[in-house]
């Protein structure tokens, strides 16, 4: 390597080690190239520059997610260092907006003499007009979060319809001058108690990570709230009743236990422990076995339980969904572990029949903490499916990109693209597009292949060299893991990265070949459909078709100089009579019917059964229609 390339390198490291903007990163290529390098050493650079942009990416995502664990650890350790709520709820209002790079955050809480509520604490606002605001039950984006447990956006608010504006509100929002503004409940078992906002003073989108992230705020800010309240009432039971000391001691004894036990759970999740350590952490305070399983009622770690823990687990998850609380069923307790109003999993604790109040709200926030775990695993699965998902984009694509790179990164991830590998899309009419991703993703890595998003579809790229058969067994997977019908089509195999955009088009002809047959919920590859998928996909496989059913004779006629081809054509246009065809061709019957017998030799005696001669007059028309 020369020089000049050497130094384009250099400063590539140098870009990633200062954290450089990205727009930088082209100018090492662009200067090699300015220099006269030769094209192999500019292709290097540039491949290289592309890992660069990935690295300096990847590090971004670190430094977002470290800064935001790391909010997360100091407002878990507030809730253990201090007993003034003022100084926790100042910290989680800063540190929302610190999470959500907002302009402002704010916090309204319930004034249950007045029915309303107030704006508690403020984080960035300019406004006195807006910090003394009051919102009724059901005005605003806030009154609307307040009357119906559930977290609302918008982009632009003042011109957002779906709220209840005032006059007042209005005023308050304008003069404080925001547009964007995301608002998620404070919730006590099924009561609201509040709301957390965060706000933008430019038009915004809240994407779901940001509106679980303020969700787990807020029952951090939830439960701050409760402990200073348990805290407070012991302190003034303590004070008017001496007599109910003992009591009011137990019962400051259990809220100290269960803001331990939580710091402790949270201590846990943002050092890196997985469910099965939080599992046995939860059982070993509550005294009893715990089972955790996903949205779907999947377990995921089993801590002290038996494999069956009973019947009507989903029926409980949702009831403890719907009433926000901890519900018994059958001898166990069960809760929903929550993101706000999304369903990650369930929380199952076996060996209680019996649970204190104390315990019962301690199960509850062990639930809270199981929702943050699962939602770090979540991001970090996501980040990893992005990276698949992108492999398997680029490798589709393939326009302008360098195959030895393509293969590096997909060595990287698993993928050996010197085996044959197959393209399958897979579409489901009924059901969520981000469901059959979740499964396409989980079947294609237990194939030992990657998957990756195609529109309304979810493409798999498979080790596999027998197109058909491989889409046949993902139908019958995919379908049964998501509990409705998977229509699969299959291109290739291709073997390297350059096959493989050919083989994801003709996965597409087929899609589309098998959704005009009306064959949705089957699988198939473009052989299977013959030439009903010629017609019905598109016009790119006219050339493979003719050769596929005409080939022997089209190269028995280039070698020997014969007219077997045309032979054919006038055999049919005289109505299959081999003297009519003579008299055509200018040849006696006996030379048809000589001609017509090598054609057998060379595509099959079958050749003039019904279904095959259908095929050869439509790739004999093809063929002159081509040209």
């Amino acid at each position: 390597m020369s020089s000049p390339a050497l130094t384009a390198m250099r400063r590539l490291l140098d870009l990633l080690a200062e954290n450089g903007p990205v727009a930088e990163f082209g100018a090492p290529t662009a200067e090699l190239r300015a220099a006269g390098a030769s094209s192999e050493e500019v292709a290097e650079v540039e491949a290289a520059t592309l890992v660069a942009l990935r690295v300096h990416g990847a590090l971004a995502g670190h430094q977002r997610r470290e800064s935001r664990l790391t909010a997360l650890l100091e407002t878990s350790q507030d809730l253990a260092a201090s007993r003034n709520l003022d100084t926790v709820l100042r910290a989680i209002v800063r540190r929302a907006r610190q999470l959500l790079s907002t302009d402002t955050a704010y916090m309204t809480l319930e004034d249950e003499e007045r029915g309303d509520t107030f704006m508690r604490v403020t984080d960035g606002s300019v406004s006195p007009l807006f910090q003394r605001l009051r919102l009724g039950y059901g005005e605003g984006l806030g009154g609307l979060v307040a009357e119906t447990a559930e977290p609302y956006a918008s982009a632009d608010y003042l011109s957002d319809p779906r709220f209840a504006h005032t006059g007042t509100i209005d005023r308050g929002v304008g003069d404080e001058g925001l547009v964007a503004i995301l608002g998620v409940p404070l919730l006590l078992g099924d009561r609201v108690i509040g709301v957390l906002f965060a706000a933008d003073r430019a038009p915004r989108t809240f994407g779901p990570d940001e509106v679980a992230l303020l969700c787990s705020l807020a029952a951090h800010a939830a439960i701050a709230i409760d402990n200073t309240k348990l805290l407070a009432e012991t302190r003034a039971a303590l004070v008017e009743r001496n007599a109910a000391h003992a009591k009011l001691h137990a019962r400051t004894v259990a809220g100290r236990r269960a803001e331990e036990a939580h710091d402790r759970l949270t201590g846990l999740v943002l050092g890196g422990a997985g469910l099965a350590e939080v599992g046995s952490a939860v059982a070993a305070l509550l005294g009893g076995g715990i089972t955790v399983t996903d949205g779907g009622g999947a377990v995921l770690a089993r801590v002290g339980t038996p494999a069956d823990i009973g019947p009507g687990l989903a029926e409980a998850v949702a009831e403890s969904r719907a009433r926000r609380r901890a519900v018994r069923r059958s001898g166990v307790w069960v809760c929903a572990v929550l993101a706000g109003t999304e369903l990650l999993g369930g929380l199952v604790l076996t060996g209680r029949p019996d649970l204190e109040e104390a315990d019962r709200r301690l199960f509850e926030r062990a639930g809270v903490v199981t929702a943050l775990s699962l939602l770090l695993r979540r991001s970090a699965a996501e980040a990893e499916d992005r990276l698949r998902g992108e492999l398997v984009g680029d490798l589709l694509t393939g326009a302008g990109r360098d195959p030895a790179a393509l293969a590096a990164r997909a060595r990287r991830l698993g993928v050996d693209l010197g085996r044959p590998h197959t393209v399958l899309l897979a579409w489901a009419e009924r059901r969520p597009r981000r469901r059959l991703l979740e499964v396409a993703r989980r079947v294609a890595a237990g194939a030992g292949g990657i998957s990756g998003e195609d529109r309304d579809r979810a493409v798999l790229l498979l080790p596999e060299n027998r197109a058909g058969a491989a889409a046949r067994r993902m139908a019958a997977e995919l379908s049964r893991a998501l509990g409705a019908e998977v229509t699969v089509a299959a291109g290739g195999p291709a073997t390297g990265a350059g096959g493989l955009p050919a083989a994801h088009a003709e996965a597409e002809r087929c899609l589309r070949a098998m959704r005009a047959l009306g064959l949705t919920g089957r699988a198939a590859a473009m052989d299977d459909l013959g030439f009903a998928g010629l017609l019905l996909g598109d016009r790119g496989g006219i050339e493979d078709y003719v050769r596929g059913v005409l080939g022997p004779v089209l190269d028995y006629d280039a070698r020997r100089g014969t007219e077997l081809r045309r032979t054919l054509e006038s055999y049919f246009a005289e109505g299959r009579s081999p003297r009519r065809a003579g008299i055509a061709l200018h040849v006696h019957a006996n030379t048809v019917a000589q001609r017509l017998d090598r054609v057998a030799d060379l595509l099959g005696a079958d050749w003039n059964r019904p279904e095959r001669e259908l095929e050869v007059q439509l790739a004999l028309r093809l063929y002159r229609l081509r040209g």
